[in-house]
């Protein structure tokens, strides 16, 4: 069997790598542009592209998925298969090449979650269990007829960075898994249920506004489904201030909604019910630190208060 890979970010290698150990035929890898990234903007390959180079496979780079050349160059390798990992929204002249179809992974346990960011939105609702799909695509996005789900457990504190390397590897199971069912003409195809579906858009920079007279709960787990990137902030002084870690307690909370408490070291916010206690944040222009290291360093005080607007 011979395949097409399609993927970008650091989530697809792990599928990569575990389907050339299979001993699976990759034909071509085919990945975004190399493109600007960080504070230097400085261009750097995608992840599968470094993969694919170290692997020794064919690599197609693409801006677009949707011209007349991208479907000649993969209808002239004439895959059997195209398995699609955290890549773009392919058009039915694309997934219809192969004659074996087009599977995607997917970071939810679908119907749930369908969107661009499954990982964060399950944890910022709250999700106890989470886990992947392989299901093969059709024109609608997400809504394809799943082939296999492995599901998984999500901790208290996990956040969204963490569930998505856990996942990354339950989900290189799956796509192994899937292969071999497809390969042996064993697959057992299931339909969604639309009315238990789910959605998980793009995560846009408003979203990640904290809203501290919510529960502590709540802020705590929105805070987690926003870690590392692109991160949960709110304002203090006027100055952003992303928070990437926290804890709840049972201390009930003082004053209004963003008030902070200092005790021991340790920094506290007011939340609708309890305090959360702040572990990790980055004031706007400086570096992430732990919090008894921002309390030493900041001089901050009981009474201050963490704002959901810059003054």
């Amino acid at each position: 069997m011979k395949i097409v890979f399609m993927g970008t970010p650091e989530f697809a290698v792990p599928s990569l790598k575990a389907i050339v150990e299979a001993g699976v035929e990759v034909a071509a890898v085919v990945t975004n542009r190399d493109e600007p990234q960080g504070r230097g903007l400085k261009v750097l390959p995608p992840p599968v592209k470094v993969a694919a180079a170290e692997l020794g496979l064919h690599i197609i780079q693409t801006g677009t998925v949707k011209d007349a050349a991208f479907a000649d160059t993969v209808r002239n390798i004439a895959p059997d298969l195209i398995v699609v990992v955290a890549f773009r929204i392919l058009p039915k002249e694309i997934f219809t090449i192969p004659k074996l179809g087009t599977f995607n992974l997917h970071a939810s346990l679908l119907p749930r979650y369908r969107g661009a960011a499954p990982i964060n939105w399950a944890i910022v609702n709250g999700e106890k269990e989470t886990g992947v799909t392989t299901f093969f695509l059709d024109e609608k996005v997400d809504t394809g007829r799943i082939i296999l789900r492995k599901k998984t457990g999500i901790g208290d504190d996990e956040t969204a960075g963490e569930l998505s390397g856990r996942l990354s590897i339950l989900g290189a199971e799956a796509v192994v898994e899937t292969l071999n069912l497809i390969g042996n003409g064993k697959v057992v195809l299931a339909e969604q249920d639309a009315s238990l579906a789910t959605r998980a858009p793009k995560i846009s920079k408003e979203d990640c506004l904290i809203d501290w007279s919510r529960p502590a709960t709540h802020v705590h787990n929105f805070i987690r489904g926003f870690s590392p990137e692109p991160g949960a902030f709110g304002f203090l002084k006027g100055k952003t201030i992303k928070i990437f870690r926290s804890s709840p307690t049972d201390i009930r909370a003082v004053g209004q909604p963003g008030q902070v408490a200092v005790d021991g070291g340790k920094l506290y916010v007011s939340c609708a019910d309890k305090l959360l206690e702040v572990v990790e944040l980055q004031l706007e222009g400086k570096k992430k630190l732990l919090s008894q290291d921002f309390v030493r360093g900041a001089r901050i005080e009981s009474g201050a208060k963490l704002e959901s607007r810059r003054s």
